[in-house]
């Protein structure tokens, strides 16, 4: 039998190398994951998840402003080296020395802080699996789930044993980031000066 082209969803399994993900990144209008040797197309955000992560970064950012620390907003790609993913979180936070990928200058290596703000096409995805990968990151001592339904900040935060701890804020009050001394206040994140019901 002689051979088919591929079909376009047999062309998108087809594993890739890191190096070939950074080379289709690198043209590609959209971003991109690189999960499990694919390349997997990253969802589009609300104006409420997009105004929600800019509260983020300028919170974080003027608490962190006289300290070693930067905060990099989604545009900054991380890789996982324990388990090769590749992700751009909403939020990614670096104290002290920034680690690049020795494969790809323009990748992060040790964040202490990451965020993602949830939408219902990633909560899942958010919570579980890219969590697993993570969890990971040696570096990692806080992953936070900011919701963008309704007013509530969830916190994991890494033991000294390496397990997780869980801490919540909800309605009111301030989410905690002790890994970077930072407060994060719901009137804050979710202050919507545009006075729009979502």
């Amino acid at each position: 039998m002689g051979k088919e082209a591929p079909h376009m969803g047999e062309a998108a399994r087809k594993l890739v190398t890191f190096a070939e993900y950074i080379a289709f990144e690198e043209k590609a209008e959209t971003k991109h994951e690189y999960r499990n040797g694919e390349i997997v197309a990253m969802a589009g955000g609300t104006l409420e998840h997009a105004s929600i992560a800019g509260n983020l970064a300028f919170l974080l950012g003027s608490q962190l402003r006289d300290r070693p620390c930067t905060v990099f907003s989604s545009d900054a790609r991380v890789r996982v080296p324990a388990t090769g993913l590749v992700t751009y979180p909403d939020l990614s936070v670096v104290c002290g020395k920034l680690e690049r990928d020795p494969e790809h200058k323009h990748t992060m290596t040790n964040p202490i802080v990451l965020v993602e703000v949830l939408s219902p096409s990633t909560e899942a995805y958010d919570r579980g699996a890219k969590f697993h990968h993570y969890k990971q990151i040696p570096s990692l001592k806080e992953y936070v789930l900011v919701s963008s339904e309704q007013r509530l900040i969830e916190v994991f935060r890494r033991r000294e044993d390496g397990s997780w701890s869980y801490h919540d804020t909800a309605e009111k009050g301030a989410a905690e980031l002790t890994s970077i001394g930072c407060k994060l206040d719901l009137d804050d994140v979710y202050r919507n000066p545009l006075g729009e019901s979502a």
